[in-house]
């Protein structure tokens, strides 16, 4: 949403798909998960009274609505793009089939996942952590407004604390604020790692997948 309250930058949103084009001319196969929160958090809903569930769906809805404005980005760009969704909206977007999102990515296309994991009180950091395993990853890069991960919110606090690697287990057990505690969990448990990173910094990216030290190591 860049300096916006709400919505979508469409400035925001080129930046970050001519970054993502620049590593996929590396050879690196991309896929990506994107959340709605900069439209809607079902979290946020649900605590203002709506029934967590359905306010968990219209937060679904928002990842769609993200994923077609980058896809969007990647066409002005030449880039083949791919929004595969876990909810049914087939005017829109593919549904979610594991071999169909293997084959794209064969096919050198970047893969968007949309709608989480189409089940409500599961967040996308959980989906992006289920989709990565399932499609064979190497690491999620997790792109956040800071650039690491820090003992206390450094947003709100002086003298924050940032961490260059941190185990799964200290961010469980500290209650670090990484993603939710499902999506480390199955992390953890299938040994996949975690780099966090500025989003906002560009090129930060492209050093990640060169073997720059960029933001924090949680594996």
């Amino acid at each position: 949403m860049g300096d916006q309250p709400y919505g979508v930058d469409p400035d925001v949103v080129g930046t970050i798909a001519d970054e993502i084009k620049e590593v996929r001319s590396l050879g690196v196969e991309v896929v990506i998960v994107i959340g709605g929160g900069n439209i809607f958090r079902g979290v946020a809903g649900s605590a203002r009274g709506m029934d967590r569930a359905t306010a968990d769906y219209v937060g679904m809805l928002a990842t769609i609505m993200n994923s077609l404005a980058l896809q969007d980005a990647f066409d002005k760009r030449d880039v083949t793009t791919w929004v595969l969704s876990a909810l049914e909206i087939k005017e829109l977007a593919e549904p979610y089939i594991r071999r169909r999102a293997i084959r794209h990515l064969e096919k050198d296309r970047i893969v968007i996942f949309a709608a989480g994991t189409g089940n409500p009180y599961f967040t996308t950091d959980t989906a992006a952590s289920l989709r990565a395993m399932e499609i064979g990853a190497d690491v999620i890069l997790k792109g956040t407004k800071v650039d690491g991960v820090y003992d206390r919110d450094p947003m709100k606090e002086e003298g924050a604390k940032r961490y260059d690697k941190v185990s799964f287990i200290d961010v469980l057990k500290d209650g670090l604020k990484v993603m939710d505690s499902t999506a480390i969990s199955l992390c953890m448990d299938n040994k996949l790692p975690i780099i966090v990173f500025n989003i906002k910094e560009t090129g930060n990216i492209k050093r990640i997948v060169t073997g720059e030290k960029v933001g924090t190591l949680v594996s």
